[in-house]
């Protein structure tokens, strides 16, 4: 008989269903309302309060244990290097998933969820849209049709970002994207200032990206991640959900005349549903096979969506 056959699990992550999952918030208070959570979910995104409790409650308790221990490694740094105080380092967690399926909501719950914890840390939260290239640099690029795919970013502006919250540097500015005009906004800034738990959102973050060709030694943004999450659902709930979001869209966002999106507003509901399934199709897609799903077996964890938005079941990985 095999090893196999004898039942020994070889998987890199514990598995849980979300009942099991819930149960792990043991005692952990549940600090948001019904409004609050409301307010923090995203566009097409219609998370209830008992789904934030039963899934970001028990992970914003496994987050607070993590930052406890790495302090604690802190300290014994300190101790080993004969320091009186160990520096303090700022805990950055990622969250990463394809379009539509729900990471800004997760990370918006989750800085809600830490700024009310009892030593009341500061946590902040950044998208990696600010260090798109602006549209001027990716039409000159030939990359307008390929926004949000891994050579769409700044990718050395964003670890050089990472690496200097990292160290400790004070007020770090971060470019400031706009959904209204799609596109970076010039001169607008918003400013990263030593925070103890940093929390970054965006499509590409745990790729490890290309090695340079003359053997240079580099880094990757994953490398500065102290947790990563990797939101994952079925493709074909993704695509619904993207269809979905995007008639969202075009009832309210594109009417403004100033979104980029308005040229959209006035297309009929087979124009748009069939506009909305190309650019899935031809885009969204191809960076979700092609970039964003392979990174998934670098996470820490992995939250698994139903067709209704809700967390069905959560891999964490064993250490």
């Amino acid at each position: 008989m095999t090893l196999a056959r004898k039942g020994i699990d070889y998987s890199p992550y514990d598995h849980f269903t979300i009942e099991q999952w819930a149960h792990l918030r043991a005692d952990e208070p549940m600090t948001l309302n019904a409004k609050d959570v409301e307010r923090l979910r995203a566009l097409n995104d219609p998370i209830s309060l008992d789904d934030a409790q039963n899934a970001y409650l028990p992970l914003a308790r496994l987050l607070s244990l993590y930052v406890e221990a790495v302090q604690g490694l802190h300290k014994a740094a300190a101790q080993f290097l004969d320091k009186d105080k160990a520096q303090r380092t700022p805990f950055i967690i990622g969250v990463s998933g394809s379009v539509a399926v729900g990471k800004s909501t997760t990370a918006r719950i989750l800085h809600a969820l830490m700024q009310r914890w009892p030593n009341s840390p500061k946590v902040d939260l950044v998208t990696t849209d600010g260090f798109l290239f602006p549209n001027a640099e990716l039409e000159k690029r030939g990359l307008m049709t390929k926004k949000g795919f891994p050579e769409s970013y700044d990718r050395s502006r964003f670890v050089r970002f990472l690496s200097e919250v990292k160290s400790g540097r004070k007020k770090i500015a971060v470019p400031l994207y706009s959904h209204l005009i799609y596109d970076v906004v010039p001169g607008e800034e918003t400013i990263i200032d030593q925070p103890d738990i940093l929390i970054v959102e965006g499509l590409n973050i745990l790729q490890g990206g290309d090695l340079p060709a003359d053997g240079s030694p580099s880094a990757f943004a994953s490398d500065y991640l102290d947790f990563a999450i990797y939101m994952d659902a079925d493709e074909a709930h993704l695509r619904q959900w993207f269809v979905e979001r995007f008639f969202r869209l075009r009832d309210t966002a594109f009417t403004d005349p100033e979104s980029f999106f308005h040229q959209f507003s006035k297309l009929s509901e087979t124009e748009a549903r069939d506009m909305a399934i190309d650019v899935w199709k031809n885009i969204n897609l191809p960076n979700l096979t092609q970039n964003i799903l392979p990174t998934r077996a670098r996470a820490d964890l992995i939250l698994t969506k139903r067709q209704d938005h809700t967390i069905g079941a959560v891999a964490l990985r064993k250490i």
